[in-house]
């Protein structure tokens, strides 16, 4: 974590042009968040190429960063959402498996193992049916919010796309999540009512799955 006496990340990437080496710094502020983030999203085989790919992008290509920005860290997940894209496949064919069976020998049950503290209700069919059905476009968004963290104005910067169009596939992510998952039936079920659910995103700050519904 960056404190007041470090350089932020705008800095680091301006240093790096005299000396190259200096970019290894947001790796090490960046990469382990990046990284949980990306494998749960496709699995942690799949996850180390995201990450490490990423990183050796934002590299190459470390001239176009915005230097108004203090933070480097939606433009390198807008690198990686492009990656995790390219595993679309194995993304939902995983989520499907996890709406079939809960947890499925077969696959691993990768989103259940990246994190044991996940609720069962997240992992379980009603939720993994939904995410499974969500365009990738209103998945990014989505997920980017709910377990990275992210604030709609840095969705739209790593994303590349208008506030606006944020907002509504935030909405219709949402909408659709709460159609699937009816608290009356999981207060039957016994099981916590899904604002009280919590869930461990990327980062050392907790979630709950409200942050899937509500914003």
């Amino acid at each position: 974590m960056m404190t007041e006496d470090q350089p932020s990340d705008a800095e680091v990437v301006r240093a790096s042009f005299s000396e190259p080496s200096g970019f290894a710094e947001l790796w090490h502020r960046h990469a382990s968040d990046l990284h949980r983030f990306a494998t749960r999203r496709i699995g942690p085989s799949a996850a180390d190429d995201v990450a490490a790919e990423t990183f050796e992008i934002a590299f190459r290509t470390r001239e176009r960063f915005d230097m108004s920005r203090t933070s480097a860290r939606p433009w390198l997940y807008g690198i990686a959402a492009n990656l995790i894209g390219k595993h679309r496949r194995s993304e939902v064919r995983a989520l499907r498996a996890v709406a079939r069976a809960g947890r499925d020998p077969v696959v691993g049950s990768w989103i259940e193992q990246t994190d044991e503290r996940i609720d069962a209700v997240a992992a379980r069919q009603p939720l993994a049916a939904a995410l499974a059905t969500l365009s990738p476009g209103d998945r990014h968004v989505l997920l980017l919010v709910a377990w990275a963290d992210f604030s709609y104005l840095e969705v739209a910067e790593a994303l590349t796309i208008p506030l606006g169009t944020v907002r509504s596939r935030l909405h219709r992510a949402r909408r659709r999540i709460r159609s699937t998952i009816d608290p009356d039936v999981v207060a039957g079920s016994g099981e916590p009512e899904p604002e009280n659910l919590t869930l461990t995103p990327p980062t050392t700050q907790p979630l709950t799955l409200k942050g899937l519904l509500d914003g």
